[in-house]
């Protein structure tokens, strides 16, 4: 076995600001517990957590790395004394508790993955965040079945990117959302039904259209405050929404609750990042059965639009706060 180095490189952010406070910086390399795995990182997703704790508003929780970056794809080069299903030299990737910006990221082994059949490092490291986030929000607390009809906002985000291609392989019609002709027009070419223009639509408007008047059965959303009214008058009886983040805020002023009786509907949501380990396990379980099988024939792959060196995270995150991207942004490591 090669000995493991004593300090790697990683991303610092300080004090937290501007992607400007983003800088390489040296430090210990982390030593796994007894039910992770270390991985060295050859590639890392760039998520909006990322951008809101280097920014100050999303502190990691207690225990975790304070480094930055919530996804990873590698090689194992270390194991905790509890992990049984890993080796050194195998290649997974993982959802990580924070610390993947950097060359070596320690993960617990119920949140690594193989890679899918036919996926390189890069591939590999663009799906735990998102996929995670999806296959457990979308078909977990919004019980989407097949059949039934999904409104995604963002749609070409790494988030709506995703969403879309899973909601359509289960068997969903699937209305996106996205901020431009050329946005638009991604989300039709990803599998969706019909996208909406929000900047030149109204999308509560579109979905009565296209729906005939009755709503969609689910609303993904990851807007938060001025979607709110809107988001429950697209929904049909027993509709659910389901949200992920407050990109635009989480105060709504003016709301009205009666819809929620009127139409039994469902108002739920969730974050990842402060789940147990078991918890994820029991996701990365789910995604390894169900949706593992479809990357290896091809379906539902994650949609990488810029990689950028790990040393350049500043201007991933100025990539990611500008939203002019379709799909994931990603950091190469070595």
């Amino acid at each position: 076995m090669v000995a493991l180095p004593q300090e790697m490189t990683f991303i610092a952010h300080g004090a937290g600001g501007g992607p400007e406070v983003l800088v390489p910086a040296r430090g210990p390399v982390p030593q796994p517990r007894p039910d992770e795995v270390l991985i060295r990182c050859m590639a890392v997703g760039v998520n909006r957590p990322d951008v809101a704790q280097r920014s100050g508003s999303y502190p990691p929780p207690p225990g975790a790395s304070p480094i930055l970056g919530l996804e990873c794809a590698g090689e194992v080069v270390a194991v905790g004394a509890e992990v049984r299903r890993y080796r050194v030299g195998d290649r997974v990737t993982a959802l990580t508790n924070g610390g993947a910006y950097a060359e070596y990221c320690a993960a617990p082994e119920a949140q690594a993955l193989p890679w899918p059949v036919g996926y390189d490092a890069l591939r590999a490291a663009a799906l735990p965040e998102t996929y995670f986030t999806v296959f457990a929000n979308l078909f977990g607390h919004g019980r989407l079945a097949a059949g039934e009809t999904v409104l995604i906002h963002g749609g070409t985000s790494g988030i709506g990117v995703t969403a879309i291609q899973l909601a359509k392989a289960f068997g969903a019609t699937v209305y996106a959302t996205a901020g431009s002709a050329e946005k638009v027009a991604a989300c039709l070419e990803l599998g969706a039904d019909a996208a909406i223009d929000y900047r030149t639509q109204d999308f509560a408007e579109e979905v009565k259209r296209l729906t005939g008047g009755k709503g969609v059965d689910v609303v993904l959303d990851m807007v938060g405050a001025p979607y709110a009214a809107r988001n429950i008058r697209s929904l049909k009886l027993d509709g659910r929404l389901v949200m992920i983040a407050f990109l635009q805020g989480h105060v709504a002023e003016q709301f009205d609750l009666r819809p929620i009786m009127v139409k039994r509907l469902t108002v739920t949501g969730s974050t990842m990042r402060p789940r147990t380990t078991a918890e994820k396990g029991e996701i990365a379980a789910a995604l390894e059965a169900k949706v593992w099988p479809l990357l290896a024939k091809g379906a539902c792959a994650p949609r990488i639009f810029r990689t950028f060196p790990l040393v350049e995270a500043a201007e991933a995150h100025r990539l990611m706060e500008s939203s002019a991207h379709i799909g994931k942004i990603m950091l190469t490591v070595g």
